[in-house]
């Protein structure tokens, strides 16, 4: 997901999103851990995906208390 998609969602949508991914990016974790994942550079890309929504989500925080 990329920048852009990420600030079009709602809030609501943000962190059901947010959600969603986290609890993916374990179980992929896990799965990997067990056997390998046919390509690991899903997680990578899960963990990154996490962080722009978790960055959105502060950036709004931040412009709301201002």
């Amino acid at each position: 997901m990329k920048a852009s998609e990420v600030r079009e969602l709602t809030d609501k949508e943000l962190v059901e999103r947010l959600e969603a991914d986290k609890d993916q990016l374990t179980k992929m974790k896990i799965n990997h851990a067990v056997s390998p994942l046919d390509n690991p550079q899903q997680i990578k890309e899960m963990r990154k995906t996490v962080a722009r929504l978790k960055t959105e989500l502060q950036q709004r925080k931040s412009n709301e208390a201002k």
